[in-house]
């Protein structure tokens, strides 16, 4: 009698645990869904696209449609930082025609998402146009250190031969969002790699990002003092960002 007993609370044992694992999986998956559209890169950058998310057993899968080529990696990446996932699968495809490598369309894109991510510059506010790799920049800039600044992020992104700033300094300050603002970290580290990835001098490097509370931890390997630097430099100014451990090695 008690071995029946005990055959019958093992079972009970096995039924339990083939039937909570579902569970406690959909509800994960159901918290990355809703963390990924929650997030400050979603509702900020990408609120305008057309993009699911679908994740199973923390395996998501990204489908719809984006505006801008920049936009599919930024939704991959913040995805891909959130507690919980495994790995993500990026089908997400770009609306219209891609502009080709190197032509003033894509360097148009290409500085304009540089830009966006600082919080030291106004990157919604600054026009940007360009011709024979030649940059111009419009608009309207809150300092003349916000315009300088300005100037210096769009040089160095790859392929700008050359930067003309018209843009004017406004008489009065204006508040911008500073460094610090409540930011997911998800989105802090999506921003961080998107912004070290656009800038010329941190383009090629190879660095690890991760956000605690808005704490950035770099790692990774530099080639020298002065590209770790910039490393810190460029990350400190994300929107977010309340501190930069820099744990890179330099080669």
């Amino acid at each position: 009698m008690k071995k029946i007993g005990s055959i019958f609370l093992m079972a009970a044992v096995v039924a339990l645990l083939i039937v909570s694992v579902p569970v406690h999986a959909s509800k994960m998956d159901s918290s990355i869904e809703s963390s990924a559209k929650k997030s400050y890169v979603f509702k900020t950058y990408l609120k305008e696209d057309d993009i699911k998310i679908q994740s199973l057993d923390g395996a998501v899968t990204l489908t719809g449609t984006v505006s801008e080529e920049s936009h599919k990696s930024l939704a991959k990446e913040t995805v891909a930082g959130l507690p919980g996932v495994k790995s993500v699968d990026n089908k997400l495809e770009v609306k219209g025609e891609r502009p080709a490598d190197n032509s003033d369309a894509w360097l148009i894109t290409k500085v304009k998402t540089a830009l966006l991510f600082h919080s030291s510059v106004s990157g919604f506010k600054t026009e940007v146009n360009a011709k024979d790799g030649i940059v111009t920049l419009q608009g309207e800039a809150s300092s003349l250190a916000q315009k300088d600044l300005t100037t210096e992020y769009a040089k160095d992104v790859e392929g700008v031969k050359g930067v003309n700033n018209e843009m004017t300094v406004a008489k009065t300050s204006k508040k911008t969002q500073t460094a610090g603002s409540k930011i997911d970290d998800a989105s802090i580290t999506a921003l961080v790699k998107m912004t070290l990835f656009q800038h010329r001098s941190t383009s090629a490097l190879n660095t690890s990002v991760t956000t605690k509370k808005g704490v950035v931890t770099l790692g990774g390997k530099a080639k020298n003092a002065a590209e770790k630097d910039l490393a810190t430099k460029f990350a400190k100014d994300v929107n977010g960002v309340k501190e930069v451990k820099n744990q890179m090695t330099i080669e």
